[in-house]
């Protein structure tokens, strides 16, 4: 059973924007390199350090839409970020430095009825991902399809916030990885458990704007609001758009 890597997406600072890479080089235990190194809080966050905790305690596009729309480009040398946005002019800082200045930026676009952003904290161990453990998200361009034929049009992978897509398998088939091993390029990930969605999928990317009802499209024809599989890379190596997706 093989399939086709696609595209690779990070999100330097968490549901801040998304940058596409053509290669990454994957650290067994790690998350994606720069994915999710920064994230957001509120002002109503319950936080220890830079250590992991919910999502709840950020700010991010459940909340948020107009968040959805932020596309990113990491300086990886430098540390610096441009963020673009359609409302918004484009804007490069340090999240380390500079956090006033982004927060002064994201401001106009953030709803006034939710916790306000209040600073921008770095990860330690490892990336603010949405599970409790050092994961890459795995998504299914056949999967997304048949949503998009319930929707009446096809929905773009960037609703969904993945690292990794793949294609040439039937819809769904990545559920059944579950509890075993994918090879992608050098790399070998276990694949943890299904993701479970919330209301950030229903935004448009392109303009921040809820314009879907995908989590009901999941529960009415599915019986749930998964999509994609958390894995977990336990043999380092580089990955590659049009590397092969193998299940060992």
């Amino acid at each position: 059973m093989t399939g086709t890597l696609t595209h690779i997406w990070r999100h330097p600072i968490k549901a801040h924007g998304v940058e596409a890479l053509k290669t990454a080089s994957l650290t067994a235990g790690k998350t994606l390199p720069w994915d999710r190194v920064w994230a957001v809080p509120h002002e109503a966050a319950k936080l220890d350090g830079s250590n992991w905790v919910r999502c709840s305690n950020f700010s991010r596009g459940a909340k948020a839409p107009s968040l959805m729309a932020i596309r990113a480009t990491l300086n990886e040398a430098t540390r610096t970020i441009m963020l673009t946005h359609p409302d918004l002019p484009d804007i490069t800082f340090n999240p380390d430095t500079d956090s006033a200045r982004f927060l002064a930026w994201v401001k106009p676009i953030m709803p006034a009825s939710r916790a306000a952003s209040a600073g921008i904290i770095r990860a330690t161990a490892q990336g603010m991902t949405d599970s409790d453990f050092p994961s890459i998200s795995i998504n299914s361009h056949a999967t997304n399809n048949a949503i998009g034929e319930n929707l009446g049009y096809e929905p773009s992978p960037l609703r969904w916030r993945g690292n990794l897509w793949f294609d040439g398998l039937e819809p769904w088939k990545e559920f059944d990885w579950v509890g075993k091993r994918v090879r992608i390029g050098a790399a070998v990930l276990d694949i943890k458990e299904r993701i479970t969605r919330c209301m950030a999928t229903t935004a448009n990317p392109n303009t921040g704007l809820r314009d879907a009802d995908t989590l009901g499209a999941l529960q009415e024809n599915w019986g749930h609001q998964q999509f994609g599989v958390y894995g977990v890379v336990v043999t380092s190596g580089q990955i590659a758009i049009g590397d092969k997706f193998e299940v060992l």
